[in-house]
Parts: C-alpha cells; sequence; structure tokens
C-alpha cells in the first residue's frame, strides 16, 4: 500500500494574488513561496467562495457554500453540527492541528455600550444553540498560562489560536507575548510606536521585535509542530494561517523599510472605470467630503501616495510571512517528512490595495478581493507548472480528501482540482456569495451579492437594485467596462442570468441523504 501523504497547508489573509513574485509582482520579493509553486502548480484563476474572512473560511472547511454551510457573514459562526474535512482527515487516521488564524467563531468582544439581548424561544427562525461558540473570544485567554483550548475543534486535535491582526494579535499568542515581554504592556501602547514618517490610515511602527511579532510566534510553533512528528509514521494535517497582510500596516523590524513607497505605483486610478457602480461612485464621493469610516474594515478610497505607502508596509508583512514559510519548509525537512508532505498556499481573500483609488475590501467583488493565490506543491506527483482552470475554495476540501484516498461527506458542494494538476477537468463556471452583517457602501440594506464567474465573463446581480456588473474579462481584464446595460451584450447578459439562476436552483443542502421508498 502507497504510504498516505501528509499536508502543509499555509493560508495568508487579506492576500491578493498577483502579490507574489511568481504570481508576476515586479517589486515584492517572495522567493520562499516562489520555490513551492516551482515544485508544483500555480492556479492562475483561483477565486474565493465569499470576498470575506468568516464565510470563505467556512467554505475551506466545509467545501460548501456560505449559504449552506451557515458561516453566512463576519460575526457569524460555523454550527458545531459542521462535518468538515478536517474530521475526515482525523477519522482516517490523520494527526491534524491548527496554528494561527481560524476565525470560525467571533474574536472581538462586542463594542463598548452595545448590548445584544439573548433571543427569545420565537424571536430567530432557529432555536437557540447552547454550544460553546466562544473559544476565539479575548475573555478565555485573560489569565497567565495557557487556556487549555477545547478539542477536536471543527476536527483539529491540536490548536494554537492567534485573533485579531497586527502586533495585538490575541488567543494563545497573547498569553505568549505576555510571558515573553515583561514589558508587554509598554509594546502594545499606543503612544510607544516607533518614530516614522508615514500618514495613510492604519500605519503604525510597531515597537514589538520581529521575534515577538505574530507572524515568528506562528512560525515557531508550526516548526514545534513538525519537530514533534519525527518518527511517527501516522500522517498529519498541519494548518499554518497568518493574519498579515491584513491591515492595520505595521510590519515590526526590518520589515518596515524593507520596501518604500516610490517602488510601488497605483495603476489602476478611479478615473480608469468607464461607468463606476453605485458603491463606487459613493465611496469616491465620501472620500471627496472628508467622510470617515463606519468601522475600521469597511472598504475606502485614498490619494496616490497614502495607497503606495499602504503597499509598502503590505509588502512588507508579505515579505515576513514568506520568510516563516522559509522557516517551516525548513522544519518540515529535518522532521524527515518533506519526501512525502503535500504543501499548499492559499489566501482567505483578498484586497483593493489601489485598484480604482480603493483600499480594503466590499460587496463590489472586483479580481483584486476574488481572486487568490492557491499552490499545489506534491513531491510525489508530476503535475503542469502553470493551471489557468477556473478554482474556488470549495473545491479545496475535496481536492486534500481525494489526494489523502478519503472519501468526502454527503453535500460538498466543492469538486476536486487533482485532474486539473494533470491539464484536465476544466470548470465551466463558478459561484460566489456575499453577505454584509451591516448597511455601508451606499446601500439601504445589508448587501445580498451573488456572482457567476466564467472563463470570459464576470456577472454580479445585487438583490433588489436595478443597477448590476457584467464584464469581458477577455477584452477588459481589469473589469473597467461594465456591460450591464450595453444593448450589445444584452445576448450575453440574459444567457448569464440564466446561468446563474440554476446555480441559485440547485443550491439546495442535499444533506441528509434522502429515504427513497422501496
Amino acid at each position: 500500500m502507497t504510504k498516505r501523504p501528509s499536508f502543509i497547508f499555509f493560508m495568508t489573509d487579506q492576500h491578493r494574488a498577483d502579490w507574489l513574485g511568481c504570481y508576476g509582482h515586479p517589486v515584492v520579493r517572495t522567493p520562499h513561496i516562489d520555490s513551492l509553486a516551482a515544485g508544483g502548480t500555480r492556479f492562475e484563476n483561483f477565486h474565493v467562495a465569499s470576498q470575506v474572512c468568516m464565510p470563505n473560511r467556512g467554505s475551506f472547511m466545509t467545501g460548501r457554500y456560505p449559504s449552506q454551510h451557515g458561516l453566512r457573514y463576519n460575526g457569524c459562526v460555523l454550527p458545531e453540527r459542521a462535518n468538515t474535512f478536517v474530521d475526515v482527515l482525523a477519522a482516517g487516521g490523520y494527526h491534524t492541528a491548527a496554528i494561527g488564524k481560524s476565525h470560525l467563531q467571533p474574536f472581538m468582544e462586542p463594542r463598548p455600550g452595545v448590548h445584544e439581548p439573548d433571543p427569545g424561544p420565537s424571536d430567530e427562525a432557529w432555536k437557540r444553540d447552547e454550544s460553546d461558540y466562544l473559544q476565539e473570544q479575548p475573555g478565555r485567554y485573560l489569565s497567565d498560562g495557557r487556556y487549555e483550548f477545547r478539542t477536536p475543534y471543527y476536527g483539529y486535535r491540536h490548536v494554537d489560536m492567534v485573533t485579531l491582526h497586527g502586533d495585538r494579535c490575541g488567543g494563545h499568542y497573547q498569553q505568549w507575548f505576555r510571558s515573553r515581554a515583561s514589558d508587554w504592556r509598554s509594546l502594545q501602547d499606543d503612544r510607544n510606536q516607533l518614530p516614522h514618517n508615514y500618514s495613510c490610515p492604519q500605519a503604525y511602527r510597531t515597537p514589538v521585535p520581529e521575534e515577538l511579532y505574530p507572524t515568528a510566534y506562528i512560525r515557531d510553533r508550526a516548526v514545534d509542530y513538525l519537530e514533534s512528528r519525527k518518527g511517527s509514521d501516522a500522517p498529519f494535517f498541519l494548518f499554518v494561517s497568518f493574519p498579515d497582510p491584513h491591515h492595520p500596516f505595521n510590519p515590526p523590524g526590518r520589515y518596515w523599510d524593507m520596501y518604500t513607497p516610490d517602488a510601488f505605483e497605483v495603476a489602476l486610478p478611479y478615473e480608469a472605470h468607464v461607468n463606476p457602480p453605485p458603491p463606487m461612485r459613493y465611496l469616491h464621493e465620501r472620500w471627496q467630503s472628508r467622510g470617515r469610516q463606519a468601522t475600521p474594515q469597511e472598504a475606502m478610497m485614498l490619494d496616490t501616495d497614502h495607497l503606495r505607502e499602504a503597499m509598502a508596509l503590505t509588502a512588507g508583512m508579505v515579505s515576513m510571512v514568506d520568510d516563516a514559510v522559509g522557516a517551516v519548509m525548513d522544519g518540515l525537512r529535518a522532521s524527515g517528512h518533506f519526501d512525502n508532505t503535500v504543501v499548499c498556499f492559499n489566501a482567505d481573500h483578498g484586497d483593493y490595495l489601489g485598484d480604482f483609488n480603493m483600499l480594503f475590501k466590499g460587496a463590489m467583488p472586483f479580481r483584486a478581493v476574488t481572486r487568490v493565490p492557491f499552490i499545489w506543491s506534491d513531491p510525489a506527483r508530476n503535475t503542469v507548472a502553470r493551471s489557468d482552470a477556473l478554482g474556488s475554495t470549495v473545491d479545496l476540501s475535496a481536492t486534500i480528501l481525494e489526494r489523502a484516498g478519503l472519501s468526502p461527506y454527503f453535500g460538498m458542494q466543492g469538486r476536486s482540482l487533482l485532474p486539473c494538476l494533470d491539464g484536465e477537468g476544466r470548470r465551466r463556471e463558478l459561484l460566489m456569495e456575499y453577505n454584509d452583517a451591516g448597511i455601508r457602501l451606499g446601500f439601504e440594506a445589508p448587501a445580498r451579492v451573488r456572482t457567476l464567474l466564467t472563463d470570459r465573463h464576470r456577472f454580479t446581480l445585487y438583490r433588489d437594485q436595478a443597477w448590476g456588473e457584467l464584464y469581458d474579462l477577455q477584452e477588459d481584464p481589469n473589469e473597467t467596462n461594465n456591460r450591464w446595460d450595453d444593448p450589445a451584450y444584452a445576448a450575453v447578459k440574459a444567457e448569464l442570468s440564466l446561468r446563474l439562476n440554476h446555480h441559485l436552483t440547485g443550491l439546495m443542502d442535499e444533506s441528509p441523504r434522502g429515504q427513497h421508498p422501496a
């Protein structure tokens, strides 16, 4: 019998595909991630199931769309009843570990002064779930020592939890940080940031040294885990999830000034769009009137100088992640499992990061926020070096399970990408969902957005809006001319609308499998 492979799955946060050297970025240096791509397959047309953290991470874990797995928007939870591909691996004899950001449950306390009353027995469509959905929240990590995480956690038997972003992450990291830095309060005091001349929003020069920054903690815990697997014949699945390069912009130490703003350009300014959709016009008007974000996570527009500063600091965070990936790969070689471990690199969603002068993410599913890197490096398979096949986050679980020789559970909605590694099995189209948790970007109600993506077109429907988006990606790869109202594209619009309707009609939870009468 062929020995089953182990897996390391790297995931970054808010990291668009073209911000890696192997994906063609002219400035950002990522030699270690590039090495993974050189030894495997780089997917050029891989997209998220949803362009925000939690719903897409739920789709990664379950192989299902957000409307089906239940983690529909940021701030929701993945029900503990949900089966995950990690559960299947664990049941199949794999040792499973998650190190870093999980974000399958909310990791922030309610805002001060905001009280959400417990729902009464008849207030919601679902009865109250008595499960414990507070394991990622700060209150669990206030004491000294280490919070004993209750496992299995969505299939993971070992968990080193890191929550939030930047230099003040929570979870097990925060407990470790307090134990390692006697002056930890000073290091996390805004008044003690190091001098700098950046003025873009959320730029902060942290006094936290490189070796105590969250990326370093995740790197070291992953290396420790691989050390613990020495001599073991049992296969493992190791999820290594970095909170960077998500804002705030605060790469530590040498990574702060590794890149300079003048090395970057805003190649796609707001003026490049022929007919901006209403949310983009809303952001532009707010920018021109000096309006403020409703929350630090909301999309915004900035001038070129501020965007170039954000780019330089993002590049520093990406390079620190790349160095951490290199260290984990060294740990894999030292563990003796290198020759039988599949290594993947992916991100949970992207960032507008300057496109049309926008920053962060939002309801508009431009490729900057939906197209993410996916690299599959398999030492036991000869694969194509580059695949243009459409791929989705919902496909990852089925792909990993097939490579592990394990059957997926009934109700998985993704498909294995293994045929694409041999240049076969191309998908015709894919679906993306977006559900906002609040009212923003000029909408009168929380946005509900559905997108159909093909090799040629991107078709996006916004609930209850007379407008939508239709882009011809062959003629207009930067999505600068919305053809929604173009008579020349009326037939294409009708066809794509019908195809999207077929997807939505078929989007039913098939599990549990029905019992047919004899």
